[in-house]
């Protein structure tokens, strides 16, 4: 019986930086210049590179930001409202 870890990294799918690029909403320069700066994981086959989906569910979390509320919105000690 394969480790768990073992099937989620075979199951994870491969994809062309042309899918890359549609997914971001970029051009292909953008996954590429990525790969080149070793900011993503990805997957040498031969002369080709794919990404593996799991790597760029990553990236994408990496930069999530998350929205300011109500809550942790900072407070302006000191400044008045104008009247």
């Amino acid at each position: 019986m394969a480790h768990p870890r073992e099937q989620e990294r075979s199951a994870d799918r491969l994809l062309t930086v042309a899918e890359v690029a549609e997914r971001l909403g970029t051009t292909e320069r953008f996954p590429r210049r990525l790969i080149e700066e070793r900011r993503i994981a990805f997957v040498r086959l031969g002369r080709k590179v794919r990404i593996p989906e799991s790597a760029l569910d990553a990236f994408i979390a990496e930069g999530l930001v998350q929205p300011i509320t109500a809550a942790t919105e900072p407070t302006r000690a000191g400044k008045r409202r104008a009247a």
